[in-house]
């Protein structure tokens, strides 16, 4: 195979928000940029080019060698073009590989499945030449293979890059929900620290976390490539790898550090209160090669000391990805403020906040933020002077103009309504609020002596300042008029979600406290994730589960997938079920083993396993008495071969499920999707049982879930 052609085609992709940064980059590589399109930038160049965006862009995620197009007019062309295309030119006959897709097309729509069939195709092929084949591998294979679907069209490349961009190879234990490498490149290149650290201007941030973006600002004044330090790309064990072009970059990029770090840095200065974050920080920097470089200390914000300005002002606020309680969030903001727009007076700032953020309490312009995405958190970027108001932005607007009435009374009339039957049923966790006046768009759990307050966020034609205000009114009536502390008011903000998206994480505190549900006990968390550990609208469902491991008497076995933390799983083990537990991830299924212990149930007689649920299903030949089934609308995850969608994939999924179930055996399917439609003529064993699982609190139009029911003869 010839890879030291004139021109490949390559398709550079990036986060959203950092597409017009990628192009500026590419153009300043040599590139000749071809065409800018929402998630990345078509390019072509020589295959030195594309190692060359690999190793030094900032704010790319991926480099996709182009290699093929085909038409697709039915569902074996995936199979039958990768069966056709020369695989052996690029990856061994005994090697690894990985297929990613993106599927939107007019006849293949499900990207698992176009993935299945291009894997089955480039298996097939080497089998069939060589006597052997290459294995799966999703973490680290020899050859990422990427393919788009779009129209009746498909797009085959490979991966270069192998990992995202952002993972530089530096970071070490990273603290919760940390800003991605490529975005703290961009907020610093909008901020044009290249240039000011020519001119010996300082970098302050005052809440540095484990150290991303003054690290990233060492290497781009050092003239340090940002993949130095990464041992591996996707090209490293291609068979097209030209070894010496590679060798020959990494030899310049080795020279160009090597001069930056004799040369004069400016003063680069981090500071955190936390303890723990601070030696991430020095360990990452070391790493990194950069240690002499940065200034890393712990400090309160109140307590920074800035250098003589100007400089450049940067932060992403560590309550920027959560709401956390009003007070500390308040707090938080202000101080961050005093320091910008006082000692900072003067210099520029560059931010990270999440859209939950109160963005008017920054005083920077937030009209026309920046919106991007770090990992799953939608967040803006704020770029400003410091030292004065924002233009057209004044003092928020008082509380006492926000007439709370409404929303008090509502809260007192439910209240008087739940009360009583949440004490007689022993439920302490119950929903006193859901989205019921117009002007207080909001949901109020009450979960024990706390209260967990999510407020949807405001529409863009609402005034933030007013939207800050009604919040206020809110948390103030929700702490009279249930009798709770302040201070026990956990306040998320909920966005609208495209489709494909999902809540992340708001923090990580990882404080967790035991709430009762009837005889059971649950571990809940109200500060790092949108959802606590419980789910409040599936209370009746448990009921009816414990109810059907008591009507089977002796030890029935449960099959719980996408279990979650277990709640399903622990109310069956205390009627005496043996459960098994599936969730791809690892965080879910300790939180769910602590569930059990909190209950005083032995672990060791459960089995807790960590896999993609459908692929799982799809290897198990074992029988079940019970199986719940309560997916996610959404899931995507590296450890997947595709994405997951509820409405597209859910008929296969509980076809599945019914193929598994022991005779006498009964499926329990529940989704939380907005708008599914159960495909009942392919599911006809299905019988909805919506109504029976919705107690009081929960009870609404349209329901919170949607349940149905299959029992095997």
């Amino acid at each position: 195979m010839r890879t030291n052609v004139n021109s490949h085609s390559y398709y550079v992709t990036a986060t959203r928000g950092l597409v017009g940064l990628v192009d500026d980059e590419l153009r300043q590589l040599g590139a000749r940029v071809t065409r800018v399109e929402p998630a990345g930038v078509r390019v072509r160049g020589p295959l030195h080019f594309g190692y060359r965006v690999c190793l030094w862009s900032r704010c790319a995620s991926r480099v996709i060698l182009h290699l093929h197009d085909f038409k697709v007019e039915k569902t074996d062309d995936l199979y039958d073009a990768a069966l056709a295309f020369p695989w052996e030119d690029h990856v061994a006959p005994a090697g690894t590989i990985a297929v990613d897709v993106t599927a939107q097309g007019e006849v293949v729509t499900h990207s698992r499945f176009a993935a299945q069939r291009i894997k089955d195709g480039v298996v097939d092929r080497m089998r069939d030449r060589f006597g052997t084949r290459p294995s799966v591998d999703l973490d680290e294979p020899d050859l990422r293979i990427v393919a788009y679907v779009r129209g009746r069209g498909c797009s085959l490349g490979i991966d270069l890059s192998g990992t995202s961009l952002h993972r530089r190879g530096w970071r070490g234990e990273q603290g919760g929900a940390p800003l991605k490498e490529t975005l703290a490149a961009g907020m610093l290149i909008r901020g044009q620290w290249a240039e000011r650290a020519a001119r010996g201007e300082p970098l302050l941030d005052p809440v540095c976390g484990a150290g991303t973006l003054v690290i990233e600002a060492a290497c781009i004044a050092m003239d340090r490539a940002p993949a130095l330090a990464r041992g591996r790309f996707g090209f490293t064990q291609w068979k097209g790898h030209d070894v010496a072009a590679w060798t020959e970059l990494l030899a310049e990029a080795k020279e160009r550090a090597r001069v930056g770090e004799s040369g004069v840095v400016p003063t680069i200065l981090g500071y955190d209160a936390d303890e723990t974050a601070i030696a991430r920080a020095r360990a990452n920097a070391a790493a990194a090669g950069v240690a002499k470089a940065v200034q890393v200390s712990r400090a309160s914000i109140r307590d920074v000391q800035p250098p003589q300005g100007p400089g450049l002002f940067v932060a992403n606020p560590p309550y920027g990805a959560r709401m956390g309680t009003e007070a500390q969030v308040r707090m938080v903001f202000d101080e961050l403020a005093t320091l910008m727009h006082g000692p900072c007076a003067g210099w520029h700032a560059e931010l990270i906040v999440a859209e939950a953020t109160p963005l008017a309490l920054l005083g920077l312009p937030h009209a026309d933020a920046a919106a991007v995405d770090n990992g799953p958190i939608p967040c803006r970027l704020l770029s400003g002077e410091t030292g004065r108001p924002s233009a057209g932005e004044g003092e928020a607007a008082p509380a006492a103009a926000i007439d709370e009435s409404p929303f008090a009374g509502r809260l007192r009339k439910n209240l008087a309504r739940l009360g009583t039957w949440a004490r007689n049923f022993g439920v302490s966790c119950y929903r006193i609020y859901d989205d019921e006046i117009p002007s207080f768009r909001a949901i109020v759990d009450r979960y024990g002596d706390a209260v967990h307050l999510q407020e949807y966020q405001a529409p863009r034609n609402v005034d933030p300042q007013v939207a800050e205000a009604r919040l206020t009114v809110m948390i103030d009536a929700t702490a009279r008029e249930l009798g709770v502390d302040r201070r026990k008011i956990f306040v998320k903000r909920r966005r609208p979600q495209t489709r494909g998206t999902q809540y992340g994480q708001f923090d990580a505190r990882g404080e967790e406290f035991a709430v009762r549900e009837g005889e059971a006990t649950f571990l809940v968390n109200l500060t790092d994730y949108l959802d606590t550990g419980l789910f409040l609208d599936h209370r009746a469902l448990r009921r009816l589960l414990a109810q059907l491991v008591t009507e089977r008497g002796g030890a029935p076995r449960l099959l719980n997938l996408f279990s979650y933390t277990g709640a399903f799983s622990v109310v069956a083990a205390r009627a005496g079920a043996r459960t098994t537990s599936i969730d791809l991830s690892n965080t879910y299924l300790a939180w769910a083993e602590r569930n059990f212990a909190a209950n005083g149930l032995d672990v060791r007689r459960h089995a807790f396993v960590r896999a993609d649920c459908t692929r799982w299903l799809s290897e198990s030949e074992q029988r079940w008495d019970l199986i719940v089934l309560d997916p996610p609308s959404y899931s995507a995850s590296k450890s997947m071969s595709s994405n997951f969608e509820i409405q597209r994939d859910h008929v296969a999924l509980v076809k599945q499920c019914l193929q598994r179930l022991a005779p006498g055996g009964t499926l329990l399917f529940s989704t939380n999707k907005r708008g599914f439609v159960l495909d009942a003529e392919a599911l006809p064993e299905l019988r909805d049982i919506t109504a029976t699982t919705l107690d009081p609190d929960v009870r609404r139009i349209p329901p919170p879930h949607l349940c149905w029911r299959a029992d095997r003869a």
